[in-house]
Order: structure tokens, then C-alpha cells, then sequence
């Protein structure tokens, strides 16, 4: 005879269906994140991951010191602050928004799953930031170790105690906010592309990477490219941090003849007009990054684009 209580006890509850909102949607996250970082490591031993992780970005910051050194001679030197902390960002940035794109690239075309995550309860968009994320770490440790090598084997001055903590804090929370919001675009237009896909997000950074001021000032740009950098949040991010780590150092907006002089009438901005500059700009790529998202997955619906794989 079948027990009544047990019948009561396995009865569908019509609120496992809905979810239980915030908590699932961080468990989501936590468990895309950790497969993450699993796909990004697991192949080989810690030791040969780190190497490989950090060797080209600081390999890249040494080539332009060199080259500096090489053309500037020992004016070059005072330089070397400005060019190690944008080759170290830089390979943060590359991280960000080329991972998220990837992260749909190969579930589509490796591993050929990403029909199967789409129709998980969970919410695909939050799938996508976890397995980004731990990308972004990846670029966040490159980054750490660009740092260091510049101030223990370059002789980059560097105080501790002149840091602005507070404006380095602001910059970074809204610099992994704007990145995370490109790579969000990008992995859209990854959605509809078919052949050679992979090359994308490196060749969109590789252009940004002209304008935002990373290792030249934007002073030395024609004025319609400066344009472009002043209103990118990725310049005024790279502008933050190096304001905050090296107070008093040249700046990548401002300058003498630059456009940003011509506007405001000051050599360079200050700690809150970057700040501002940063959280405006910044605001806006993220509005733009979700509706860009929500009408490429809309589209990729309609098309029958999810389930399709190009062999690309």
C-alpha cells in the first residue's frame, strides 16, 4: 500500500520550476566560473600554467621597453612607467573581451555544447560571465606580474605610500565592469559569424589599442582619433590606473597641443574628472552592451544560429 505522506512529499512544487532568484543565479555564476578556470588550467601542471599565463604579456612589455631604451635613449627611462603599466592592462583587456567571445566559440565549435547550456535553466548570460571570468583572471595575473617585473627588474620608482588607493579602487571596479561589457558584445557578434570567427575579438582589440592611449599619449593621434579615445572608457581606465599608481607622471589624455587641452583649457585631468570621465563612459558601453546582447540572442533564435556549427 502506498504511503500518503510519501505521495505529498514527491508532489511537483510549482516554485522549483521558477527558481529561487539571486541564489540561483550566483550558484550559476560560481559553477561557470569554476568550469572556467578548469577548462583554462586543467592541461597542464600549475607550475607550466603560471609560466605560460604571464610570459607573453611581460615578454610584450619588455619588447616596448627595449625599443623605447633603443629610440629614446636615457629619456627613455623616466617613460617606462607610462609603457609598463598600459602593456599590463592591455593584456588584462585582451583577456576580457577576447574571453567571453571565446568562451562561446568553443562550446560552439570544440566542444559543441553550446545548444545544451542555452536550454539549461539557467540563465545564459550569467553562464557566459562565469566562464569569462575566469579569463579575466587569467589577464588579471599577467597583469600583477607585468607590474612587478617592471619595479624589481626595471627599476620602476614605485611608492607604496603615494598610491591613491581610493581612485585606484573606483577605476578598477568600473574597469572590470566596462571590459566584461565589451566582451559581451563581442561574444553577441560571435553569435551570428560564421567562418574564422576566432580572429574577431582580437582584431576589435587590436584596434581599440590604437586610440585608448595604452602605450603612446593620444596627443600625437590626428584629432579625429583622439576623439574616438576620449570617448572610450578603456582610455580613461588605463588614464586612472596610472594616475593612481604614478602621481605626477605623464598622462595619456592630456599634454601639451592635445584635444583635451583645446576642450577644457587644463594640461591634464584630475583624479575626479577621470573618475566622472570613467563612470559616464563606462555606463553607456554597458547600457549599449546589453542591448546589443539581447538583439544578437534574439536574432541567433530566430536564424537558428545557436545549434549551428561552422567547423570554423
Amino acid at each position: 500500500m502506498i504511503d500518503r505522506g510519501v505521495l505529498r512529499s514527491h508532489r511537483f512544487d510549482p516554485a522549483r520550476a521558477s527558481g529561487r532568484g539571486t541564489i540561483d543565479v550566483l550558484r550559476s555564476f560560481r559553477t561557470a566560473a569554476s568550469l572556467g578556470w578548469k577548462m583554462e588550467a586543467n592541461w597542464t601542471d600549475p607550475v607550466l600554467f603560471f609560466i605560460y599565463s604571464v610570459a607573453k604579456p611581460v615578454a610584450s612589455a619588455l619588447i616596448l621597453v627595449f625599443m623605447l631604451q633603443v629610440i629614446a635613449g636615457p629619456a627613455g627611462i623616466a617613460l617606462r612607467p607610462f609603457v609598463i603599466v598600459g602593456s599590463a592592462l592591455w593584456s588584462f583587456v585582451v583577456s576580457g573581451v577576447a574571453g567571453l567571445a571565446w568562451a562561446v566559440l568553443d562550446d560552439r565549435e570544440r566542444y559543441r555544447m553550446l545548444k545544451y547550456i542555452y536550454v539549461s535553466p539557467s540563465s545564459f548570460i550569467t553562464i557566459l560571465l562565469g566562464r569569462g571570468i575566469a579569463r579575466l583572471a587569467v589577464g588579471a595575473m599577467g597583469a600583477g606580474i607585468t607590474l612587478a617585473v617592471g619595479v624589481l627588474v626595471l627599476g620602476v620608482p614605485f611608492d607604496l605610500v603615494a598610491v591613491d588607493w581610493p581612485l585606484l579602487g573606483i577605476v578598477l571596479v568600473l574597469g572590470v565592469i566596462t571590459i566584461s561589457a565589451l566582451g559581451v558584445v563581442m561574444a553577441a557578434v560571435c553569435l551570428q559569424t560564421r567562418q574564422e570567427s576566432w580572429d574577431y575579438p582580437e582584431v576589435v582589440v587590436g584596434a581599440l589599442f590604437l586610440v585608448v592611449g595604452a602605450v603612446f599619449p593620444l596627443s600625437v593621434l590626428p584629432v579625429p582619433l583622439q576623439v574616438l579615445g576620449l570617448i572610450s572608457p578603456l582610455t580613461w581606465w588605463i588614464a586612472g590606473v596610472r594616475l593612481a599608481l604614478f602621481q605626477g607622471g605623464p598622462s595619456s589624455i592630456g599634454g601639451p597641443g592635445s584635444l583635451w587641452q583645446q576642450l577644457s583649457g587644463e594640461l591634464n585631468p584630475t583624479s575626479v574628472q577621470v573618475a566622472a570621465a570613467l563612470l559616464l563612459t563606462g555606463a553607456v558601453v554597458t547600457l549599449v552592451s546589453a542591448v546589443l546582447f539581447r538583439a544578437g540572442e534574439a536574432r541567433a533564435k530566430d536564424r537558428g544560429l545557436i545549434d549551428r556549427t561552422t567547423g570554423s
